[in-house]
């Protein structure tokens, strides 16, 4: 009866290690169906081929299995930086206990990979590549200095050939972007598309609009589409700008924000389609106030009082 009952007490062990992932590794295949979505995201939104994305992941992180991607959801290799002022993990690299970027989740690490080459002027040229022409990426991602590895350009191809992540970079959604989150809701009066995300419409504008243009388009008051977007008489428009065609939410889709150098409270509301006064009624700010780059902002709820002087160290990029 002992014996049993020691048995049993041992495959209940074995069966929590199993549970919690620490007794398997994610093989090849399993990543690239875990983030190929996540990578054709990017692609539509960055256009950064979605093959890239998910070649740099795969051999930056082992598959997801990597100290690095396990213990701080970094997936990309990215260092700190002085302007990085997020949660850090140090662990040895080139030289010893480097900084390395920390992240909430593996989507946060995806989307600042993106905002990482688009934001250093190094790696501009890389945006004149087509997104179906791997190669060239890879060959400019290792003559930019992203790795050190002299082989990096040939490691990053064989990943693509190897499981035909190619065939991600023809995706129909990198012409017009419905993937999950902003579903294209229809083209009204035939003139623009109208998108939809976390439940309201809203526009893209372009050359030659006016506040007052769009809200006679749409039939709308030109106050309650100011109003709408939190905006005040006398703002510019701009060319790209995201315009809510009705009022936005007061709880967004995800949790949390982290804040990345040169946002504001209303260009993260925008971004979310949440209310702005919401907005910052959760994180205990005013419209007015500044936002420090790695600040985490709550979005579904109030911040605790015990968070609001929370701060986060870190230094070195990639």
């Amino acid at each position: 009866m002992k014996l049993t009952s020691q048995i049993f007490s041992v495959l209940i062990c074995v069966c929590v290690l199993h549970l919690n992932g620490i007794s398997q590794k994610l093989s090849a295949k399993d990543y690239i169906e875990s983030f190929k979505e996540d990578a054709v995201k990017e692609m539509c939104l960055n256009r950064i081929p979605a093959s890239i994305v998910l070649a740099q992941a795969m051999f930056e992180s082992a598959n997801g299995n990597s100290e690095l991607a396990k213990n701080a959801n970094n997936h990309f290799g990215i260092k700190c930086k002085k302007e990085w002022c997020g949660e850090s993990y140090s662990k040895d690299d080139e030289t010893e206990q480097e900084c390395f970027r920390k992240y909430i989740s593996v989507l946060q690490s995806y989307t600042d990979h993106s905002n990482f080459l688009k934001t250093r002027p190094r790696y501009a040229f890389l945006f004149d590549i087509p997104v179906t022409d791997y190669k060239s990426w890879c060959l400019g991602l290792k003559d930019a200095g992203y790795a050190t590895d002299p082989k990096y350009a040939k490691r990053l191809i064989d990943i693509i050939e190897k499981y035909k992540l190619y065939e991600l970079d023809k995706h129909p959604l990198i012409e017009k972007p419905e993937f999950p989150g902003m579903e294209i809701a229809m083209p009204e009066l035939d003139i623009r598309e109208v998108y939809r995300f976390n439940r309201g419409k809203f526009i893209i504008t372009k050359q030659g609009d006016s506040f007052f243009k769009i809200a006679s388009e749409f039939n709308l008051e030109l106050e309650k589409l100011l109003e709408f977007n939190d905006i005040n008489r006398g703002d510019k428009i701009e060319i790209g700008q995201k315009l809510f065609l009705e009022s936005k939410r007061e709880r967004a889709k995800e949790p949390y924000h982290l804040v990345q150098k040169g946002e504001t409270l209303r260009s993260i509301s925008q971004i979310h389609g949440v209310k702005l006064a919401i907005l910052c009624k959760n994180n205990h700010l005013k419209p007015e106030n500044d936002l420090k780059p790695g600040e985490i902002l709550y979005l579904r709820g109030k911040k605790p009082f015990e968070a609001l002087h929370l701060t986060s160290e870190g230094n070195s990029f990639k």
